[in-house]
């Protein structure tokens, strides 16, 4: 057979589309892993007792492994840094527009569950102002992110770390697989768009009365975890009247279950983040602050029973012969303080990908449990025809 030139061409466009199209001005692709504190990869763990290792997976990748069944609370962090600016010209940095981008294309052993970029210098004392969070949606793909600083402060002279983190996933075991860690110094205005959908570690607070949408809750109980089998939606508490006040409570022993009807939503799509609102009845916890203590933990339902009865369920219906930390997603949509007084009102932002997640039914509600000892009573939708009941925000797109 003789070769036309154009069979050549097919076979290079195969060879290209087969290999990773990377460059930049910091680039791993981890054919090799190099760890060094001070000319290569740095790990550590903090917030709690679990362990972590960073070595090769397999070819062209490396992978963070996390064992957190030693752990108790659930607020660790596990982290890998090293310097990138070796190659960079971080004079730069003085001229208007320019920023840093990092990017990173990962596959997780869980899902969903979402890891952290950042970009600091050794002058950093703002830890969350270049932070931003991904959602991991599956456990089957690679998933690139990528995010961009804004405003980033550094200069010639400054050291450029890149930074990515497990943060708060469970207490199992876990593994994060990386392609590549990528730190570019780019214009900003004409880099294009960032990869994945950024969620700002701690998003500011939007206003409710911006959304579109709000939706009263559909379904709502307490499941007692020390009793599996008896139903605590009756659980109340008695005024001066003598009037019985039907509440949702989150204690060491109970956790607050939610479902919403969003079947009328089918098919669309949610635009940007929104919010959960919770009405409190009272809430009990140390006058002492500490930190990630005294908090409630707001978490995805992903299976169990879809459809429970509020006025029967118990720990064992909900969960449907699976194990509660299945049902319940072990890390957090947020972790937040309650606004304390008989009628004070939480707002906690609930991520565009958790949304959307409940359009299309892949989060079948949400779930609100402890953080360190607190006790805290919400008005259930038994109470004046739900008015004070747990309620959903949210915008469309047009």
């Amino acid at each position: 057979m003789s070769w036309h030139p154009i069979h050549y061409a097919v076979l290079v466009l195969i060879a290209l589309g087969q290999s990773r199209l990377i460059s930049a001005q910091f680039l791993d692709g981890f054919d090799n892993l190099r760890l060094d504190p001070d000319n290569g990869w740095f790990f550590k763990t903090g917030d709690g007792t679990a362990t972590m290792d960073f070595r090769l997976g397999g070819p062209g990748y490396a992978s963070i492994f996390v064992d957190g069944t030693t752990d108790r609370r659930g607020i660790w962090w596990a982290l890998i840094e090293r310097k990138v600016s070796d190659n960079m010209d971080l004079t730069l940095m003085q001229k208007p527009g320019h920023e840093f981008r990092i990017e990173a294309r990962v596959r997780s052993s869980h899902a969903p569950r979402r890891i952290n970029l950042q970009v600091l210098t050794q002058r950093t004392t703002d830890y969350e102002s270049q932070l931003m969070e991904y959602d991991i949606p599956d456990t089957d793909h690679w998933h690139t992110f990528s995010m961009t600083t804004r405003g980033f402060d550094a200069k010639p002279g400054d050291t450029i770390f890149g930074h990515l983190a497990l943060m708060d996933w469970g207490l199992e075991k876990y593994r994060l697989d990386i392609d590549y860690i990528k730190v570019d110094l780019i214009d900003a205005a004409t880099a294009g768009p960032d990869k994945g959908e950024a969620v700002p570690y701690h998003p500011p607070l939007a206003d409710p009365r911006s959304f579109g949408q709000k939706i009263k809750v559909a379904a709502d109980s307490s499941i007692d975890i020390e009793n599996p089998d008896v139903n605590a939606n009756d659980w109340y508490v008695q005024d001066a009247s003598g009037k019985k006040i039907n509440l949702l409570t989150v204690d060491g022993t109970h956790y607050v279950i939610l479902r919403w009807d969003l079947k009328e939503f089918a098919g669309k799509k949610v635009a940007g983040h929104g919010l959960l609102e919770l009405t409190t009845h009272s809430v009990q916890q140390k006058a002492e602050r500490i930190k990630d203590f005294g908090l409630v933990r707001v978490v995805e339902i992903l299976g169990g029973d879809p459809k429970w009865d509020q006025t029967t369920v118990t720990t064992d219906s909900f969960c449907h012969y699976q194990p509660l930390n299945r049902v319940l997603n072990t890390q957090m949509i947020i972790d937040w303080p309650i606004t304390e007084g008989d009628g004070g009102k939480t707002y906690l932002t609930i991520g565009h990908p958790v949304l959307q997640r409940l359009i299309d039914g892949k989060t079948l509600g949400i779930a609100i449990k402890p953080l360190g000892a607190i006790d805290a009573s919400f008005y259930s939708m038994e109470n004046e025809n739900g008015e004070n009941s747990a309620k959903l925000y949210f915008n469309l797109e047009k």
